[in-house]
């Protein structure tokens, strides 16, 4: 019987496991991969929006002091320079995501395959059109009540 450093007990004619040693930015060598995990990275001020939204619904929840609060915290620098750098990244997200759309769906018509070009462009004009759908109503709120 041969003790390894790396694994305790090895028997004769006992296949070894090969453990490759990769250095901890491993993926910051290739642009491809540092691009992949700054994706996903992404996904963290996309949860950054999701909690804002859960606690201005709170705030409002608790009462109109409890929002003016909220409100006020909304317009600190600190909060404002959050924002504008997680609205960079939710905008880097999401056309990741529609530039990999083509990949994720595949859509077929008979035995045909619709290109990812249609794809890709059919998703921005869908985001262009609620974008502006959106900012319509909130301009327009005044009047709509």
């Amino acid at each position: 019987m041969f003790k390894s450093s790396r694994f305790p007990i090895y028997y004769k004619g006992h296949p070894r496991m090969f453990v490759k040693d990769k250095p901890i930015f491993w993926w910051a060598l290739k642009w491809v991969h540092a691009r992949f995990i700054i994706r996903e990275l992404t996904s963290v001020p996309v949860a950054f929006y999701a909690i804002i939204l859960i606690l201005q619904i709170r705030a409002l929840s608790l009462g109109p002091e409890a929002y003016a609060n909220f409100t006020n915290w909304l317009k600190t620098p600190l909060s404002l320079s959050l924002h504008v750098i997680s609205f960079l990244f939710v905008i880097y997200h999401s056309v990741t995501w529609f530039n990999l759309a083509p990949k994720a769906i595949v859509i077929r018509i008979g035995k045909n395959r619709i290109p990812g070009l249609v794809i890709t462009g059919l998703n921005y004009v869908a985001w262009a059109i609620f974008s502006v759908a959106i900012a319509w109503l909130f301009l327009n709120l005044d009047n709509l009540m």
